[in-house]
């Protein structure tokens, strides 16, 4: 029998340190791991957790330029060479001492769960340092050195998966992994995200639909700031999942940036951590009907570290690990006195934010369209966009 679940996991990760003043802080992965940890997850009999080693360059080359990479070593060993020009030394991506190394080591991680899911030694894989989306193949940006998303990708199919689901939650618009499989109609990248006319990186739009060799294969659905659970959870269910289940993937393969949340001091969403969870449960159940279960599923934004980032991918490992936690669950006391002392202040008390006993709603799309909702009219260029290229109707699901 294969492993419930594989999670990529070294406290070495928070190595991956922009400095104490950028906002995409090393200790959410610190408190995400220590909250999975008081919740007995990784010491499950079916949970694996795995600490990946340095690849060769051989592996990043299968997405990014030599050049590229070799311009990473350089700055890794002497930040003051890095060079602005690859996105390197900049206010986004300082460079540090040991960068290439934490870096590829993350890419490293996401290819490891991507074979153990392809090769059937873990049902799920769960790489909550990864999800590093905005990296591009010749240079980094938006916080991302290296696509470890794109890298696991490329390995599937070099390594006989004929079509890869790609699924980006985050709110910014996961541009990297779009750019680097633009032309490849075997890789639908679909991404749900807050408008480029607010946030970076200023693209994802819904005519952006991917190259002549692969047009319809990129979707993208561009939402207005100030969403909250209900809009965003009906222009998910009605903008993503229909595309993806009629593209019939070999393999899923997700991306849960939680930066949607109405808490993040980045963006202009306001999800809770009740609806980020719905759609953790969502891809799951998605996988397990339409691709054997085959799910790798990856971290990515997130810049609340306290009350946010540790409870959102703790939900999404006990998903994987098949041990769902409840949102009305109470956090363990032993965590938050942890969070006391190294932060200064209690941590959250309960595993989700809404009211006890408040349900999620959304509307649905087959109550119909409703051209005065913006949120309605985003979802529709959408669906005009890519759904004939998927033989799905605008219209109805």
């Amino acid at each position: 029998m294969p492993t419930q679940a594989r999670v990529i996991w070294d406290p070495d990760f928070t190595q991956y340190n922009f400095g104490p003043h950028h906002p995409m802080s090393p200790v959410r992965l610190d408190l995400t791991a220590r909250l999975c940890d008081a919740f007995g997850l990784f010491d499950a009999d079916d949970v694996e957790v795995v600490s990946p080693g340095v690849p060769s360059d051989d592996l990043l080359h299968l997405v990014h330029h030599e050049e590229f990479v070799a311009a990473v070593r350089r700055a890794s060993a002497d930040p003051d060479v890095a060079d602005e020009r690859l996105g390197l030394g900049t206010d986004d991506v300082p460079a540090f001492e040991g960068m290439h190394e934490v870096s590829a080591r993350i890419a490293e991680g996401t290819r490891d769960v991507c074979e153990a899911v392809w090769t059937g030694q873990a049902a799920h894989g769960v790489n909550f340092c990864g999800g590093l989306h905005h990296a591009m193949a010749g240079n980094a940006s938006g916080f991302c050195v290296y696509n470890d998303i794109a890298v696991g990708i490329q390995w599937l199919l070099d390594h006989g998966a004929e079509r890869v689901a790609y699924i980006d939650v985050d709110v910014h618009h996961g541009d990297g992994v779009e750019s680097i499989f633009w032309d490849d109609p075997r890789v639908l990248t679909v991404s749900i995200h807050e408008t480029g006319r607010a946030l970076f990186p200023g693209t994802g739009w819904a005519t952006d639909i991917g190259g002549g060799k692969a047009s319809g294969q990129a979707v993208n659905v561009s939402l207005p700031p100030g969403l909250s659970d209900a809009g965003w959870l009906r222009a998910f269910h009605a903008g993503v999942m229909p595309v993806v289940r009629a593209f019939k993937p070999s393999i899923l393969v997700t991306q849960h940036g939680c930066d949607t949340h109405t808490d993040d001091p980045l963006a202009h969403f306001a999800l809770s951590i009740e609806a980020q969870r719905e759609a953790m449960l969502t891809l799951h159940k998605l996988s397990h009907d339409i691709c054997d279960g085959k799910w790798v599923a990856l971290g990515g934004g997130g810049y609340e570290v306290v009350d946010v980032v540790p409870r959102s991918w703790t939900h999404l490992t006990a998903i994987a690990a098949h041990r769902p936690i409840l949102p009305g669950v109470a956090v363990p006391e032993s965590w938050r006195q942890h969070v006391q002392e190294v932060i200064g202040r209690p941590g959250p008390t309960r595993m989700g934010d809404l009211p006890e006993g408040q349900p999620l709603w959304w509307r649905s799309w087959d109550l119909g369209y409703d051209p005065s909702s913006e949120v309605d009219r985003a979802v529709m260029a959408t669906r005009q966009a890519v759904f004939p290229h998927h033989g799905l109707d605008v219209w109805f699901d």
